[in-house]
């Protein structure tokens, strides 16, 4: 129901009024709107003086940023009839602007920072009354794992940047969100997979039941960490000691973090730099050495990525894998 329910036509995709007259940008607006949000009744001003939705894909999910003056948004029990959006939960980050959040018997107000969820599959309302930022998730019911009890107790309760989980997981969302469409289809899937891994650690926060896996805190902060690495996997001193000094966490932590991957954080890191090395020198067109592989993604001694390729994949040279690869069909 917000800036982001439904993307419904192509997997990614930019609307913005910028570039049209004053008169025209109204009814774009709308169809815009209408375009990304699926079936809910939209009020946006007579005038409208600027607005952006970006829609990005990351594996099942989908990330949506929504720039816009004012909007308010209504989902009744006769949309929600109709079918054809009620398959999808939404997890918003409210990072400019205020507004005002009802579902499930709740009302709530939203400050910059807040993440909230809301479910298409009940009738909801939001009011954005000024002008706003909003960086969204949308994601399939069924990747979800909670039940509907569960999703019910999370809608429209806001989770502030105050609280231990907020605060890591609202710069974490901003960040997948603006990422989206730009990973490679490896960091896409796992980005996925986290990101429904947080929403569960988030259910059983607001419900006040112990979390089955890692503490909240932990978790989303190893999530955010395992971003980092995947950003910056190209440099060659990206070391363990290197990403406890850029989180502000001790050495020990760190690896105290990965325990719960049954892998260490130099492992992990070598494990994500050969499976982009592969996917590189999968693509015989791309026009790269060997070397150049390697050094791309943060080898900088190519006899010690030969050894490093061979223990994990039982080829060397690596060169052996491309010419495999490319006799494959």
């Amino acid at each position: 129901m917000s800036p982001d329910v439904l993307e419904r036509s192509a997997p990614s995709s930019f609307h913005t009024t910028d570039s049209l007259p004053v008169a025209r940008r109204r009814a774009y607006w709308r169809e815009a709107l209408s375009q990304t949000f699926g079936a809910v009744h939209m009020t946006v001003p007579d005038e409208v003086c600027s607005g952006t939705i970006r829609t990005a894909q990351l594996g099942r999910i989908q990330a949506v940023t929504v720039d816009g003056d004012c909007l308010s948004a209504l989902r009744t029990h006769r949309l929600v009839a109709q079918g054809g959006e009620d398959d999808y939960v939404v997890v918003k980050l409210l990072e400019r602007g205020v507004a005002r959040l009802e579902q499930d018997g709740r009302e709530t107000p939203l400050e910059p920072g807040d993440i909230f969820v809301y479910d298409m599959a009940r009738p909801v309302r939001l009011n954005l009354p000024q002008a706003f930022r909003t960086k969204s998730l949308v994601l399939p019911r069924d990747i979800l794992g909670l039940s509907e009890s569960d999703i019910a107790h999370v809608t429209a309760s806001p989770l502030g940047t105050g609280t231990p989980l907020g605060g890591l997981l609202s710069p974490f969302l901003a960040g997948l969100v603006d990422g989206a469409g730009t990973y490679p289809p490896r960091t896409s899937e796992l980005m996925a997979r986290n990101v429904v891994d947080l929403l569960g650690v988030l259910a059983d926060e607001v419900i006040g039941r112990p979390s089955t896996d890692t503490s909240a805190g932990n978790r989303a902060l190893l999530l955010r960490i395992q971003a980092f690495i995947d950003r910056h996997l190209a440099d060659p001193d990206l070391t363990p000691q290197a990403i406890a000094r850029a989180h502000h966490i001790s050495l020990r932590y760190l690896h105290k973090l990965f325990e719960s991957e049954n892998v260490t954080v130099g492992r992990w890191i070598q494990r994500r730099r050969l499976e982009e090395c592969r996917r590189d020198l999968t693509r015989n067109g791309n026009g790269l050495t060997i070397a150049a592989v390697a050094h791309r993604w943060g080898f900088t001694n190519a006899t010690h990525f030969s050894r490093v390729f061979r223990t994990a994949h039982g080829m060397s040279p690596p060169r052996e894998w491309r010419e495999t690869r490319a006799a494959a069909p």
